[in-house]
């Protein structure tokens, strides 16, 4: 009897610490429960940026940034280092980056509203892209322009080396910049972001040759292709 005793009580610490390392998984999971948190997570894979910075970037008041900035980095996701009275985010390492691009491609692959939302939001499914095989094959050639369509201190976080800087909201006043006789490769972001698409639309619309990256910032990065920072573009 206290055999069989100790053994069931050891079956039930055993059963009690499993539960509390799964709860602790779990905890991750709820901190990615939320459409807004994975978009700063995304833009967080930019670059470091302030609380303001991502607050106007997702659209978003000072308050509801802040909560869901504490939420990430309760679950470790995030980092932050203080400057004066300025509070600075990051990502907490490279391993949530992996992370945010595994959760969207395995949500594009098994939910079936994914691949629509996708394509309501980019538009253009089909158009012409290019790889990261490709585009590196073809810039030693001198064949093409890559252009970063983000935002300024996007791109002087990190950039495709060689890429010229045009945020897309500039690009309408800026065409003149780029050549007219040269493929103009687009990129931003990553896979999901827009503002590519954007981009290929409107200087298509101007005449020029341009096509699509497949993915973007965050792609290049996790594939650990090169990257320069600084540079006015």
């Amino acid at each position: 009897m206290t055999g069989r005793t100790a053994t069931g009580t050891a079956t039930a610490t055993a059963s009690g610490s499993k539960t509390r390392l799964y709860d602790a998984f779990a905890a991750s999971g709820k901190a990615l429960a939320s459409g807004k948190r994975l978009e700063l997570l995304d833009l967080l894979a930019q670059g470091e940026r302030t609380v303001d910075a991502l607050a106007k970037a997702a659209g978003l008041n000072l308050t509801t940034a802040s909560a869901h900035l504490q939420i990430l980095k309760q679950a470790g996701f995030v980092a932050t280092r203080r400057e004066g009275v300025r509070i600075h985010y990051r990502l907490a390492g490279e391993d949530v980056a992996h992370l945010f691009a595994l959760l969207r491609k395995v949500a594009e692959h098994h939910q079936a509203a994914v691949p629509a939302a996708r394509d309501a939001y980019l538009g253009d499914e089909g158009a012409p892209e290019l790889t990261r095989e490709e585009l590196l094959t073809r810039v030693p050639t001198g064949d093409v322009v890559v252009l970063d369509v983000r935002p300024v201190e996007e791109y002087l976080a990190g950039h495709i080396p060689g890429a010229l800087s045009i945020p897309v909201t500039e690009l309408a006043d800026r065409i003149e910049e780029l050549p007219e006789d040269t493929e103009i490769v687009v990129y931003c972001r990553g896979e999901y972001c827009v503002l590519a698409h954007d981009a290929v639309r409107l200087l298509t619309d101007h005449g020029r040759r341009a096509i699509r990256l497949s993915d973007g910032m965050l792609e290049w990065r996790l594939a650990e292709l090169p990257v320069d920072a600084g540079g006015s573009g």
